[in-house]
Protein backbone atom coordinates (compact mmCIF):
# COMPACT_ATOMS: atom_id res chain seq x y z
CA UNK A 1 0.00 0.00 0.00
CA UNK A 2 0.96 3.66 -0.23
CA UNK A 3 2.70 5.52 2.56
CA UNK A 4 0.47 7.68 4.76
CA UNK A 5 2.12 10.87 3.48
CA UNK A 6 4.80 11.87 0.95
CA UNK A 7 7.14 14.90 1.09
CA UNK A 8 8.02 17.00 -1.88
CA UNK A 9 11.65 17.47 -2.94
CA UNK A 10 13.26 20.91 -2.93
CA UNK A 11 16.87 21.10 -4.11
CA UNK A 12 17.34 17.33 -3.66
CA UNK A 13 15.95 17.31 -0.10
CA UNK A 14 12.61 15.97 1.18
CA UNK A 15 10.36 18.62 2.70
CA UNK A 16 7.37 17.54 4.78
CA UNK A 17 5.35 20.70 4.25
CA UNK A 18 1.61 20.80 4.80
CA UNK A 19 0.24 17.62 3.26
CA UNK A 20 -2.81 19.32 1.81
CA UNK A 21 -3.07 17.35 -1.43
CA UNK A 22 -5.32 14.30 -1.14
CA UNK A 23 -4.57 11.54 -3.62
CA UNK A 24 -7.51 9.20 -4.12
CA UNK A 25 -7.76 5.57 -5.09
CA UNK A 26 -9.38 6.13 -8.47
CA UNK A 27 -11.42 2.91 -8.23
CA UNK A 28 -12.79 3.21 -4.69
CA UNK A 29 -12.77 7.01 -4.53
CA UNK A 30 -11.24 6.87 -1.05
CA UNK A 31 -8.25 8.96 0.00
CA UNK A 32 -5.19 6.74 -0.46
CA UNK A 33 -2.47 9.13 0.73
CA UNK A 34 -1.64 12.79 1.23
CA UNK A 35 1.16 14.71 -0.46
CA UNK A 36 3.05 17.87 0.48
CA UNK A 37 2.12 20.89 -1.63
CA UNK A 38 4.56 23.58 -2.70
CA UNK A 39 3.59 27.23 -2.51
CA UNK A 40 4.92 30.06 -4.69
CA UNK A 41 7.77 30.75 -2.26
CA UNK A 42 8.99 27.14 -2.46
CA UNK A 43 8.81 27.18 -6.25
CA UNK A 44 10.75 30.44 -6.40
CA UNK A 45 13.40 29.04 -4.07
CA UNK A 46 13.71 25.87 -6.16
CA UNK A 47 14.28 27.93 -9.32
CA UNK A 48 16.96 30.02 -7.64
CA UNK A 49 18.77 26.92 -6.37
CA UNK A 50 18.54 25.36 -9.84
CA UNK A 51 20.31 28.44 -11.23
CA UNK A 52 22.93 28.15 -8.49
CA UNK A 53 23.46 24.47 -9.39
CA UNK A 54 24.61 25.19 -12.95
CA UNK A 55 28.36 25.58 -12.22
CA UNK A 56 28.46 22.32 -10.25
CA UNK A 57 26.50 20.51 -12.95
CA UNK A 58 28.84 21.80 -15.67
CA UNK A 59 31.67 20.23 -13.68
CA UNK A 60 29.72 17.01 -13.06
CA UNK A 61 31.17 14.65 -15.69
CA UNK A 62 29.18 12.34 -17.97
CA UNK A 63 30.34 9.17 -16.21
CA UNK A 64 28.82 10.50 -12.97
CA UNK A 65 25.57 11.34 -14.71
CA UNK A 66 25.56 7.81 -16.08
CA UNK A 67 26.11 6.42 -12.57
CA UNK A 68 23.09 8.37 -11.28
CA UNK A 69 20.89 6.98 -14.05
CA UNK A 70 22.17 3.45 -13.49
CA UNK A 71 21.42 3.80 -9.77
CA UNK A 72 17.85 4.75 -10.65
CA UNK A 73 17.50 1.70 -12.90
CA UNK A 74 18.69 -0.53 -10.07
CA UNK A 75 16.34 1.02 -7.52
CA UNK A 76 13.36 0.99 -9.88
CA UNK A 77 13.88 -2.73 -10.35
CA UNK A 78 14.09 -3.25 -6.60
CA UNK A 79 10.90 -1.24 -6.05
CA UNK A 80 9.09 -2.57 -9.12
CA UNK A 81 6.02 -3.94 -7.32
CA UNK A 82 5.71 -0.85 -5.13
CA UNK A 83 5.82 1.46 -8.14
CA UNK A 84 3.28 -0.64 -10.04
CA UNK A 85 0.84 -0.72 -7.12
CA UNK A 86 1.21 3.02 -6.51
CA UNK A 87 0.42 3.66 -10.16
CA UNK A 88 -2.55 1.28 -10.08
CA UNK A 89 -4.00 3.10 -7.06
CA UNK A 90 -3.34 6.74 -7.92
CA UNK A 91 -4.15 6.49 -11.65
CA UNK A 92 -6.69 3.64 -11.64
CA UNK A 93 -4.53 1.93 -14.24
CA UNK A 94 -5.05 -1.86 -14.49
CA UNK A 95 -2.21 -3.65 -12.73
CA UNK A 96 -0.89 -5.29 -15.89
CA UNK A 97 -0.69 -1.88 -17.62
CA UNK A 98 0.92 -0.47 -14.47
CA UNK A 99 3.63 -3.12 -14.53
CA UNK A 100 4.19 -2.37 -18.20
CA UNK A 101 4.69 1.30 -17.43
CA UNK A 102 7.26 0.53 -14.73
CA UNK A 103 9.10 -1.58 -17.30
CA UNK A 104 9.09 1.39 -19.68
CA UNK A 105 10.29 3.68 -16.88
CA UNK A 106 13.30 1.39 -16.48
CA UNK A 107 13.86 1.28 -20.25
CA UNK A 108 13.83 5.09 -20.48
CA UNK A 109 16.43 5.51 -17.74
CA UNK A 110 18.57 2.74 -19.30
CA UNK A 111 18.56 4.53 -22.65
CA UNK A 112 19.41 7.82 -20.92
CA UNK A 113 22.34 6.16 -19.12
CA UNK A 114 23.70 5.04 -22.48
CA UNK A 115 23.17 8.43 -24.13
CA UNK A 116 24.73 10.38 -21.25
CA UNK A 117 28.27 9.43 -22.28
CA UNK A 118 27.87 10.03 -26.01
CA UNK A 119 26.70 13.62 -26.24
CA UNK A 120 29.25 14.35 -28.90
CA UNK A 121 30.20 17.35 -31.02
CA UNK A 122 31.78 17.61 -34.44
CA UNK A 123 34.60 19.14 -36.47
CA UNK A 124 33.45 21.55 -39.18
CA UNK A 125 35.51 21.96 -42.33
CA UNK A 126 35.80 25.70 -42.99
CA UNK A 127 37.85 25.34 -46.16
CA UNK A 128 35.09 26.61 -48.42
CA UNK A 129 36.96 29.79 -49.31
CA UNK A 130 40.59 31.00 -49.37
CA UNK A 131 39.79 33.46 -46.54
CA UNK A 132 39.23 30.50 -44.17
CA UNK A 133 42.61 28.96 -44.86
CA UNK A 134 44.32 28.10 -41.58
CA UNK A 135 41.09 28.20 -39.55
CA UNK A 136 39.45 25.20 -37.84
CA UNK A 137 36.01 24.94 -36.23
CA UNK A 138 34.62 22.69 -33.52
CA UNK A 139 31.13 22.33 -32.06
CA UNK A 140 30.08 20.85 -28.73
CA UNK A 141 26.78 20.60 -26.88
CA UNK A 142 26.39 22.42 -23.57
CA UNK A 143 23.48 22.35 -21.09
CA UNK A 144 20.80 24.90 -21.91
CA UNK A 145 20.23 25.88 -18.27
CA UNK A 146 17.45 25.31 -15.72
CA UNK A 147 14.41 23.53 -17.13
CA UNK A 148 10.75 23.53 -16.12
CA UNK A 149 8.80 20.29 -16.49
CA UNK A 150 5.04 19.76 -16.19
CA UNK A 151 3.92 16.13 -16.49
CA UNK A 152 0.46 14.57 -17.03
CA UNK A 153 -1.73 12.16 -15.07
CA UNK A 154 -2.09 9.39 -17.62
CA UNK A 155 1.52 8.10 -17.69
CA UNK A 156 2.80 9.63 -14.44
CA UNK A 157 5.91 7.44 -14.36
CA UNK A 158 7.13 7.12 -17.92
CA UNK A 159 6.14 10.52 -19.27
CA UNK A 160 7.85 12.04 -16.25
CA UNK A 161 10.86 9.85 -17.00
CA UNK A 162 10.97 11.27 -20.54
CA UNK A 163 11.72 14.65 -19.02
CA UNK A 164 13.79 13.73 -15.96
CA UNK A 165 16.13 11.10 -17.46
CA UNK A 166 17.29 13.24 -20.43
CA UNK A 167 17.78 16.20 -18.07
CA UNK A 168 20.13 14.18 -15.88
CA UNK A 169 21.95 12.87 -18.96
CA UNK A 170 22.30 16.40 -20.37
CA UNK A 171 23.44 17.92 -17.08
CA UNK A 172 20.60 20.42 -16.69
CA UNK A 173 18.88 21.22 -13.37
CA UNK A 174 15.12 20.94 -13.38
CA UNK A 175 12.02 21.77 -11.38
CA UNK A 176 9.16 19.35 -11.99
CA UNK A 177 5.46 19.81 -11.34
CA UNK A 178 3.80 16.37 -11.43
CA UNK A 179 0.07 16.05 -12.10
CA UNK A 180 -1.90 16.77 -8.93
CA UNK A 181 -4.07 13.69 -9.44
CA UNK A 182 -1.08 11.35 -9.75
CA UNK A 183 2.01 12.76 -7.98
CA UNK A 184 3.14 9.69 -6.03
CA UNK A 185 5.26 8.02 -8.72
CA UNK A 186 7.23 11.22 -9.34
CA UNK A 187 7.86 11.62 -5.61
CA UNK A 188 9.16 8.05 -5.34
CA UNK A 189 11.45 8.96 -8.24
CA UNK A 190 12.59 11.97 -6.22
CA UNK A 191 13.28 9.76 -3.21
CA UNK A 192 15.55 7.59 -5.36
CA UNK A 193 17.32 10.58 -6.94
CA UNK A 194 17.94 11.94 -3.44
CA UNK A 195 20.06 8.84 -2.74
CA UNK A 196 22.63 10.01 -5.33
CA UNK A 197 25.36 12.67 -5.22
CA UNK A 198 23.73 15.00 -7.74
CA UNK A 199 24.77 18.59 -6.91
CA UNK A 200 22.42 20.48 -4.60
CA UNK A 201 19.68 22.13 -6.63
CA UNK A 202 19.97 19.67 -9.52
CA UNK A 203 16.33 18.68 -9.07
CA UNK A 204 13.15 19.72 -7.31
CA UNK A 205 9.83 17.86 -7.54
CA UNK A 206 7.00 20.08 -6.38
CA UNK A 207 3.31 19.20 -6.53
CA UNK A 208 1.37 22.45 -6.79
CA UNK A 209 -2.09 23.65 -7.74
CA UNK A 210 -2.27 24.90 -11.31
CA UNK A 211 -3.40 28.37 -10.25
CA UNK A 212 -0.37 28.72 -7.99
CA UNK A 213 2.22 27.40 -10.39
CA UNK A 214 2.63 30.25 -12.89
CA UNK A 215 6.36 30.43 -12.15
CA UNK A 216 6.83 27.09 -13.92
CA UNK A 217 5.82 28.92 -17.11
CA UNK A 218 6.62 32.59 -16.71
CA UNK A 219 9.89 32.70 -14.77
CA UNK A 220 12.65 33.86 -17.10
CA UNK A 221 15.31 31.98 -15.16
CA UNK A 222 14.03 28.83 -16.87
CA UNK A 223 15.55 28.32 -20.31
CA UNK A 224 13.16 25.55 -21.39
CA UNK A 225 9.57 24.52 -20.60
CA UNK A 226 8.52 20.95 -21.40
CA UNK A 227 4.80 20.35 -20.99
CA UNK A 228 2.73 17.22 -21.60
CA UNK A 229 -1.03 17.60 -21.32
CA UNK A 230 -4.11 19.03 -22.99
CA UNK A 231 -3.87 21.27 -26.07
CA UNK A 232 -5.87 24.10 -24.50
CA UNK A 233 -3.50 24.32 -21.55
CA UNK A 234 -0.34 23.71 -23.58
CA UNK A 235 -0.87 26.47 -26.13
CA UNK A 236 -1.80 28.92 -23.37
CA UNK A 237 1.42 28.06 -21.54
CA UNK A 238 3.39 28.67 -24.73
CA UNK A 239 1.76 32.09 -25.05
CA UNK A 240 2.86 32.98 -21.51
CA UNK A 241 6.33 31.38 -21.64
CA UNK A 242 8.26 34.37 -22.91
CA UNK A 243 11.71 33.85 -24.46
CA UNK A 244 12.32 30.29 -23.25
CA UNK A 245 12.26 27.28 -25.56
CA UNK A 246 8.95 25.40 -25.34
CA UNK A 247 8.35 21.69 -25.98
CA UNK A 248 4.70 20.59 -26.12
CA UNK A 249 3.43 17.02 -26.24
CA UNK A 250 -0.32 17.47 -26.50
CA UNK A 251 -3.40 15.56 -27.57
CA UNK A 252 -4.63 13.60 -30.54
CA UNK A 253 -7.55 11.70 -32.00
CA UNK A 254 -5.43 9.03 -33.64
CA UNK A 255 -6.66 6.98 -36.57
CA UNK A 256 -5.91 3.46 -37.75
CA UNK A 257 -6.47 2.43 -41.37
CA UNK A 258 -7.20 -1.23 -42.16
CA UNK A 259 -6.42 -1.81 -45.84
CA UNK A 260 -8.36 -4.21 -48.04
CA UNK A 261 -5.55 -6.81 -48.11
CA UNK A 262 -5.93 -7.71 -44.41
CA UNK A 263 -8.72 -10.28 -44.74
CA UNK A 264 -6.59 -13.21 -43.57
CA UNK A 265 -5.11 -11.29 -40.66
CA UNK A 266 -8.19 -9.81 -39.06
CA UNK A 267 -7.76 -11.65 -35.77
CA UNK A 268 -4.39 -9.96 -35.27
CA UNK A 269 -5.74 -6.60 -36.43
CA UNK A 270 -8.71 -6.82 -34.05
CA UNK A 271 -6.50 -7.71 -31.08
CA UNK A 272 -4.29 -4.70 -31.75
CA UNK A 273 -7.20 -2.32 -32.40
CA UNK A 274 -8.93 -3.34 -29.17
CA UNK A 275 -5.70 -2.86 -27.26
CA UNK A 276 -4.99 0.50 -28.88
CA UNK A 277 -8.49 1.82 -28.30
CA UNK A 278 -9.20 0.61 -24.79
CA UNK A 279 -5.97 0.00 -22.87
CA UNK A 280 -5.80 2.07 -19.68
CA UNK A 281 -9.39 3.13 -20.31
CA UNK A 282 -8.45 4.91 -23.54
CA UNK A 283 -6.58 7.63 -21.65
CA UNK A 284 -3.71 7.89 -24.08
CA UNK A 285 -3.07 10.67 -26.57
CA UNK A 286 -2.16 8.03 -29.18
CA UNK A 287 -5.08 5.74 -28.32
CA UNK A 288 -7.06 4.53 -31.32
CA UNK A 289 -10.07 6.83 -31.66
CA UNK A 290 -10.92 6.46 -35.36
CA UNK A 291 -10.86 3.13 -37.23
CA UNK A 292 -11.13 3.29 -41.01
CA UNK A 293 -11.67 -0.15 -42.60
CA UNK A 294 -11.78 -0.93 -46.31
CA UNK A 295 -15.22 -1.94 -47.53
CA UNK A 296 -13.94 -5.41 -48.50
CA UNK A 297 -13.07 -6.25 -44.87
CA UNK A 298 -15.43 -3.92 -43.02
CA UNK A 299 -18.23 -6.34 -42.17
CA UNK A 300 -15.92 -9.12 -40.95
CA UNK A 301 -13.81 -6.66 -38.98
CA UNK A 302 -16.90 -5.08 -37.45
CA UNK A 303 -18.24 -8.41 -36.24
CA UNK A 304 -14.95 -9.49 -34.70
CA UNK A 305 -14.26 -6.09 -33.13
CA UNK A 306 -17.70 -5.90 -31.54
CA UNK A 307 -17.20 -9.36 -30.01
CA UNK A 308 -13.73 -8.44 -28.75
CA UNK A 309 -14.92 -5.14 -27.28
CA UNK A 310 -17.77 -6.85 -25.41
CA UNK A 311 -15.35 -9.45 -23.99
CA UNK A 312 -13.06 -6.95 -22.26
CA UNK A 313 -13.25 -7.18 -18.47
CA UNK A 314 -14.06 -3.94 -16.66
CA UNK A 315 -13.55 -3.58 -12.92
CA UNK A 316 -11.06 -3.23 -10.10
CA UNK A 317 -7.67 -2.31 -11.61
CA UNK A 318 -5.90 -4.36 -8.93
CA UNK A 319 -7.42 -7.53 -10.42
CA UNK A 320 -5.07 -9.00 -13.04
CA UNK A 321 -8.07 -9.98 -15.22
CA UNK A 322 -9.21 -6.36 -15.51
CA UNK A 323 -8.54 -4.69 -18.83
CA UNK A 324 -10.66 -1.52 -18.42
CA UNK A 325 -10.39 0.33 -15.11
CA UNK A 326 -11.85 3.68 -14.08
CA UNK A 327 -11.26 6.90 -15.91
CA UNK A 328 -9.26 9.43 -13.92
CA UNK A 329 -12.42 11.07 -12.54
CA UNK A 330 -16.20 10.94 -12.69
CA UNK A 331 -16.24 14.39 -14.29
CA UNK A 332 -14.12 13.12 -17.19
CA UNK A 333 -16.47 10.17 -17.66
CA UNK A 334 -19.46 12.54 -17.71
CA UNK A 335 -17.72 14.76 -20.25
CA UNK A 336 -17.12 11.83 -22.60
CA UNK A 337 -20.64 10.45 -22.03
CA UNK A 338 -21.99 13.81 -23.13
CA UNK A 339 -19.98 13.66 -26.34
CA UNK A 340 -21.19 10.10 -26.95
CA UNK A 341 -24.83 11.10 -26.38
CA UNK A 342 -24.38 14.03 -28.75
CA UNK A 343 -23.05 11.73 -31.45
CA UNK A 344 -25.99 9.34 -31.00
CA UNK A 345 -28.47 12.21 -31.20
CA UNK A 346 -26.80 13.20 -34.49
CA UNK A 347 -27.37 9.69 -35.91
CA UNK A 348 -24.55 7.47 -34.61
CA UNK A 349 -25.17 3.95 -33.33
CA UNK A 350 -23.53 2.32 -30.32
CA UNK A 351 -22.65 -1.22 -31.39
CA UNK A 352 -20.80 -2.28 -28.23
CA UNK A 353 -20.63 -0.91 -24.70
CA UNK A 354 -21.95 2.52 -23.86
CA UNK A 355 -22.68 2.09 -20.15
CA UNK A 356 -21.29 4.61 -17.67
CA UNK A 357 -21.28 4.30 -13.87
CA UNK A 358 -19.39 7.00 -12.01
CA UNK A 359 -15.81 6.96 -13.32
CA UNK A 360 -16.32 3.51 -14.88
CA UNK A 361 -16.89 3.79 -18.64
CA UNK A 362 -17.47 0.60 -20.62
CA UNK A 363 -15.31 -0.09 -23.66
CA UNK A 364 -17.50 1.41 -26.38
CA UNK A 365 -17.60 1.14 -30.16
CA UNK A 366 -19.76 3.35 -32.39
CA UNK A 367 -20.39 3.64 -36.10
CA UNK A 368 -22.11 6.28 -38.18
CA UNK A 369 -20.53 9.11 -36.17
CA UNK A 370 -20.89 12.42 -38.01
CA UNK A 371 -17.60 14.16 -38.68
CA UNK A 372 -18.73 17.47 -37.20
CA UNK A 373 -19.47 16.05 -33.73
CA UNK A 374 -17.25 16.55 -30.67
CA UNK A 375 -16.68 12.80 -30.46
CA UNK A 376 -15.15 12.82 -33.93
CA UNK A 377 -13.35 16.16 -33.96
CA UNK A 378 -11.93 16.34 -30.43
CA UNK A 379 -9.75 14.07 -28.32
CA UNK A 380 -11.99 11.51 -26.60
CA UNK A 381 -9.34 10.50 -24.06
CA UNK A 382 -11.47 7.61 -22.89
CA UNK A 383 -12.50 4.07 -23.92
CA UNK A 384 -14.47 5.02 -27.04
CA UNK A 385 -13.63 4.24 -30.67
CA UNK A 386 -15.37 5.08 -33.95
CA UNK A 387 -15.65 2.59 -36.80
CA UNK A 388 -16.17 3.69 -40.42
CA UNK A 389 -15.63 2.25 -43.90
CA UNK A 390 -13.75 3.51 -46.95
CA UNK A 391 -13.38 2.43 -50.57
CA UNK A 392 -10.35 4.38 -51.75
CA UNK A 393 -6.99 4.44 -49.94
CA UNK A 394 -6.21 8.02 -50.96
CA UNK A 395 -9.59 9.13 -49.62
CA UNK A 396 -8.82 7.34 -46.33
CA UNK A 397 -5.52 9.22 -46.00
CA UNK A 398 -7.33 12.51 -46.61
CA UNK A 399 -9.91 11.55 -43.99
CA UNK A 400 -7.18 10.87 -41.40
CA UNK A 401 -5.67 14.28 -42.20
CA UNK A 402 -9.06 15.94 -41.71
CA UNK A 403 -8.21 16.65 -38.09
CA UNK A 404 -6.78 19.44 -36.00
CA UNK A 405 -4.40 16.87 -34.51
CA UNK A 406 -1.40 15.01 -35.89
CA UNK A 407 0.40 12.82 -33.37
CA UNK A 408 0.62 9.25 -34.75
CA UNK A 409 -1.38 7.06 -37.12
CA UNK A 410 -1.49 3.32 -37.78
CA UNK A 411 -1.85 1.60 -41.15
CA UNK A 412 -2.45 -2.13 -41.56
CA UNK A 413 -1.41 -3.05 -45.10
CA UNK A 414 0.64 -5.58 -47.06
CA UNK A 415 1.29 -3.02 -49.79
CA UNK A 416 4.73 -1.44 -49.63
CA UNK A 417 3.44 1.28 -51.94
CA UNK A 418 0.59 2.07 -49.56
CA UNK A 419 2.95 2.06 -46.58
CA UNK A 420 5.25 4.60 -48.23
CA UNK A 421 2.32 6.64 -49.50
CA UNK A 422 0.95 6.86 -45.95
CA UNK A 423 4.37 7.91 -44.65
CA UNK A 424 4.50 10.64 -47.31
CA UNK A 425 0.93 11.88 -47.02
CA UNK A 426 -0.19 11.60 -43.41
CA UNK A 427 0.23 14.84 -41.46
CA UNK A 428 1.44 13.26 -38.23
CA UNK A 429 4.62 12.92 -36.21
CA UNK A 430 4.81 9.17 -36.75
CA UNK A 431 3.28 6.47 -38.97
CA UNK A 432 3.15 2.91 -37.60
CA UNK A 433 2.77 0.22 -40.26
CA UNK A 434 0.92 -2.98 -39.31
CA UNK A 435 0.27 -1.90 -35.76
CA UNK A 436 -1.75 0.70 -33.90
CA UNK A 437 -0.70 4.34 -33.42
CA UNK A 438 -0.44 3.54 -29.70
CA UNK A 439 2.86 1.73 -30.34
CA UNK A 440 5.84 3.53 -28.83
CA UNK A 441 9.38 2.51 -27.94
CA UNK A 442 11.15 4.93 -25.64
CA UNK A 443 14.20 5.72 -27.79
CA UNK A 444 12.25 6.73 -30.88
CA UNK A 445 11.41 10.36 -31.74
CA UNK A 446 7.90 11.01 -30.48
CA UNK A 447 5.74 14.07 -30.91
CA UNK A 448 3.19 15.68 -33.15
CA UNK A 449 2.26 18.43 -35.57
CA UNK A 450 -0.70 20.81 -35.79
CA UNK A 451 -2.52 20.97 -32.43
CA UNK A 452 -0.63 17.91 -31.18
CA UNK A 453 2.38 19.95 -30.19
CA UNK A 454 5.94 21.09 -30.85
CA UNK A 455 9.22 19.21 -30.65
CA UNK A 456 10.05 15.57 -30.05
CA UNK A 457 10.53 13.37 -27.03
CA UNK A 458 12.62 10.22 -27.01
CA UNK A 459 15.77 10.41 -24.94
CA UNK A 460 18.33 11.48 -27.54
CA UNK A 461 15.95 14.02 -29.07
CA UNK A 462 15.08 15.47 -25.67
CA UNK A 463 18.79 15.80 -24.87
CA UNK A 464 19.22 17.82 -28.07
CA UNK A 465 16.48 20.20 -26.87
CA UNK A 466 18.08 20.48 -23.42
CA UNK A 467 21.48 21.40 -24.85
CA UNK A 468 22.77 24.13 -27.13
CA UNK A 469 25.47 24.11 -29.77
CA UNK A 470 28.58 26.07 -28.88
CA UNK A 471 31.08 26.85 -31.65
CA UNK A 472 34.80 27.40 -31.30
CA UNK A 473 36.83 28.72 -34.26
CA UNK A 474 40.62 28.45 -34.01
CA UNK A 475 43.16 30.17 -36.24
CA UNK A 476 46.13 27.85 -36.75
CA UNK A 477 48.83 30.53 -36.89
CA UNK A 478 48.74 34.19 -35.96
Amino acid sequence: MLQKTYPYYLANEPVAAKTDLEVTDKFSGEVATRVAMADAAAIDKAIGLAVDAMPALRAYPPFKRQAVLEHCVKRFRERYDELALALCIEAGKPINDSKGEVTRLIDTFKVAAEESVRIDGEIINLQISPRANGYHAYVKRVPIGPCSFISPFNFPLNLTAHKVAPAIAAGVPFVLKPASRTPVGALIMGEILAETDLPKGAFSILPAHRDGADLFTTDERFKLLSFTGSPAVGWELKRKAGKKKVILELGGNAAAIVDGDQGGKLDYVVERLAFGAFYQSGQSCIGVQRILAHASVYDALREKLIAKTKSLVMGDPKNEKTFVGPMISESEAKRLAGWMDGAVQAGAQIVAGGKVDGAMFEATLLEGVKRDTDLYRKEAFGPVAILERFNDFEAALAQVNDSDFGLQAGVFTDSLAHAHRAWDALEVGGVVINDVPSFRVDNMPYGGVKDSGLGREGVRYAIEDMTELRLMVMRETW
